[in-house]
């Protein structure tokens, strides 16, 4: 569905105060996200460049005060992005889940469970609610858990992440850089569901979390959680927590230092994970009309808290906490992975003696020791060419001495052969004049017998006659 929504159920908050302190303290410069500022660098620049600034009282009115109002009309004009990874099991409900939650119908086509490998579908929705515009990014795990084999299950997820965070630094580093028009793809938050068993978290879902948690933040959430009772439920989120502290898993804890919204936070962060119901249908209860799943047993209202955790979700991932879950991205996971890439490249902030770093010292020693590195390769090239060269003279010369070898062989049993042939080619010369000889006398005989045979029949005649 690419397109805006119109009348979507969700109220926003207004543009108050609050959220004109929240958009001055982290506010990204364009559409789709950037560079945020923090206290912390204004902090910084005071201790570097003035920490002898005075404080001066102003006279009268200058204006100044009106920044936060710019802000929040700049950052509205804008419009906001928001992206959400749902990791779970096909069929798990997470397609319905993001339906619920923002109360649409997403366009997304019921996965398969025959694929063979975990590959990633990422699909970007327009949403306006009020005069706010939201880009919203859901991108879905398909496949996850379906195969025999789930070792390896986690690592397209991460290579995704890793490559959104890629993508964002290289355009970061481009000379020139067009932030205020990137379409920000880094993951603000992943929802991981987990299969009601009731008993315990599956090897596969710790894995994958151990690995997921310091690139995204995430909010693990019992998915269908009506099958299963309400004490089943209880202990098993009891069990589930405990497990990730004792593996070491690092979840979204929803931040308490801010005043107005701490202690709901604090309240919130016990109930994690939240276990949720989605659904689409709505029904009639009493006098209105409620969204809710129907069961031969009785209703299961999607927003009634009794029931479930789903308008808890809702308030801590789209109504309180999208900005810090943005701004977390932003300074912790792509920092982190920030740090690391350049760190990779050779860039540091100090030197060995604590010298300012320098772009153009650091980029002249990368290429020196990048040409360096060609020239040993290119020298180890040469020599393993001159030794391969050498192993095929070799070998060739083997071959040459094997095939010398083979024809004077061969030349000798021709010549065998030959003189073998040559004796039995006189051998019969002599059987064949032998044989005429004996042929001629024996024609000679034949017709000597003939001839006498001829005056025989001549003479007998003649006998006769006399008598």
């Amino acid at each position: 569905m690419k397109g805006k929504l119109e009348e979507p159920v969700i109220s926003a908050p207004k543009l108050d105060m609050k959220m004109a302190a929240e958009v001055e303290r982290t506010l990204s410069p364009g559409a789709d996200g950037g560079r945020q500022f923090e206290m912390d660098d204004f902090d910084i620049l005071d201790a570097e460049q003035g920490a002898d600034a005075r404080s001066l009282e102003l006279k009268g009115h200058v204006g100044f005060d009106s920044l936060p109002d710019q802000l929040v009309n700049k950052s509205v004009s804008g419009g906001f992005c928001f992206n959400i990874l749902c990791v779970g099991e096909t069929g798990v409900g997470k397609s319905t889940l993001m339906d619920t939650l923002f109360n649409t119908q997403f366009e997304d086509e019921p996965a398969a469970h025959d694929v063979p490998g975990v590959h990633l579908k990422s699909k970007t929705y327009e949403l306006q609610e009020s005069n706010v515009r939201l880009k919203l990014n859901i991108v879905y795990t398909v496949g996850f858990g379906d195969q025999i084999n789930k070792e390896d299950s986690y690592k397209p997820i991460v290579e995704y992440i890793d490559q959104q965070f890629e993508n964002y630094l290289q355009e970061e580093l481009k000379i020139k850089r067009g932030l205020h028009m990137y379409h920000d793809t880094r993951v603000h938050a992943c929802l991981y569901f987990i299969t009601p068993t009731g008993h315990s978290l599956k090897s596969l879902d710790l894995v994958t979390m151990k690995k997921l948690d310091s690139k995204v933040n995430i909010i693990p959430i019992i998915a269908k959680a009506d099958t299963i009772s309400k004490n089943e439920l209880h202990k098993f989120k009891i069990k589930i927590m405990s497990e990730l502290v004792s593996n070491g898993v690092q979840i979204y804890q929803f931040p308490t230092d801010d005043e107005t919204v701490a202690e709901l936070n604090a309240t919130m962060n016990g109930h994690l994970p939240f276990a949720v119901v989605g659904s689409t249908d709505e029904v009639k209860v009493g006098n209105k009309m409620v969204r809710a799943r129907v069961y031969p047993w009785g209703t299961v209202q999607v927003e009634n808290e009794n029931h479930c955790d789903f308008v808890k979700l809702r308030e801590m991932l789209v109504r309180t906490n999208m900005e810090d879950l943005r701004e977390t991205t932003h300074t912790r996971h792509y920092e982190l992975f920030r740090r690391c890439r350049l760190e990779e490249m050779g860039f540091v902030d100090d030197d060995s003696d604590n010298k300012p770093f320098s772009l153009h010292e650091t980029y002249e020693a990368k290429r020196v020791e990048h040409l360096n590195e060609l020239q040993r390769k290119e020298e180890e090239m040469r020599q393993m060419f001159v030794v391969r060269v050498k192993e095929k003279e070799g070998e060739l010369k083997e071959a040459e001495k094997e095939l010398h070898a083979k024809f004077d062989q061969l030349k000798r049993q021709h010549s065998d052969e030959k003189k073998k042939l040559e004796e039995k080619k006189k051998m019969l010369e002599e059987e064949i004049n032998l044989f005429n000889k004996k042929k001629q006398a024996a024609m000679a005989a034949q017709q000597q017998a003939q001839q006498a045979a001829a005056s025989a029949t001549q003479t007998i005649p003649k006998a006769h006659k006399k008598k």
